[in-house]
């Protein structure tokens, strides 16, 4: 539930805020009437991406075991690749958000409402096809009906907040915040990378199966408050093996590592194009 919570608020809050800038853009610019088709390609976006997530759902469930496991790991990964590649995005260029989606507005205003639709089809879109494709191999790693729970009350949650920034009712240090939960959603993603990998292994793709680096399953019982809380926390197994291990730890520590390296500042970065461009 609190890993899925944390994707719902992460990614509702992206989207929530793309939506925010966009609307106060046209009211502060006197086009109230333009709003519109920004609502219709939200609506849309919404759509899409709880088709694309049924799709993944009833596909699976109409598969053989093998085929079933081969389709959530190679799911799994595609979702870590596209977890991954978003929180770096978001990191270096959270800060020129605004006047990136403010020139879009503009383009597509130029272009007719329809453009301005697909704008924000496009931009909300991208932000629930990645929540989508997240979720689904979470939910599939739980067996507890809380899991699709904490996904709608962190989708809920980055509603009310992105509202609350709109309506300059809350001020929100979204560096932090996308910081803090960036290294959250890492840590999520090596578990489903892990997972993705133990999939693989049942449908034979992979090798190792039987070869456990550790089993604490009876010290860490699955089915214990415990183990459940180690599951939806960080994607703990009591039963894992030597490759799922690994591929945990190849994954975690590079990513993490360069996640939380400081940003070179503008200046630094100027000051090393200059000094290549000049001829020694």
């Amino acid at each position: 539930m609190f890993s899925n919570f944390l994707i719902g608020l992460r990614e509702g809050l992206e989207a929530a805020l793309v939506v925010g800038i966009i609307v106060a853009y046209l009211v502060k610019t006197g086009r109230r009437d333009k709003l519109a088709p920004v609502w219709v390609g939200v609506g849309t976006a919404i759509v899409l991406s709880l088709s694309v997530g049924a799709l993944l759902t009833f596909t699976s469930r109409s598969m053989s075991f093998t085929a079933q496991e081969t389709f959530g790991g190679v799911m799994s990964i595609v979702a870590v690749i596209f977890v991954t590649w978003m929180v770096f995005w978001m990191r270096s260029t959270s800060h020129a958000m605004k006047a990136e989606l403010h020139g879009r507005v503009e383009q597509a205003l130029s272009m007719g409402a329809g453009a301005l639709a697909v704008a924000s089809l496009i931009a909300v879109g991208r932000e629930g096809l990645e929540t989508a494709l997240f979720l689904w191999p979470t939910m599939q790693q739980s067996d507890s009906a809380s899991a699709p729970v904490g996904a709608v009350l962190g989708l809920v949650t980055a509603v009310v907040i992105g509202y609350l920034i709109y309506r300059r009712s809350v001020t929100l240090n979204l560096a932090k915040f996308f910081r803090w939960t960036g290294i959250g959603l890492i840590v999520v993603a090596a578990g489903v990378l892990a997972y993705g990998v133990h999939d693989l292994q049942e449908a034979s793709i992979l090798p190792g199966l039987d070869r456990l680096a550790f089993d604490v399953s009876n010290q860490i019982p699955p089915s214990s408050w415990y183990g459940t809380l180690l599951k939806g926390t960080i994607n703990f197994s009591p039963q894992t093996t030597w490759l799922e291990a690994a591929v945990w730890v190849a994954y975690l520590v590079p990513v993490m590592a360069l996640f939380l390296r400081p940003p070179r500042s503008r200046a630094a970065a100027k000051a090393e194009a200059v000094s290549t461009a000049v001829p020694a």
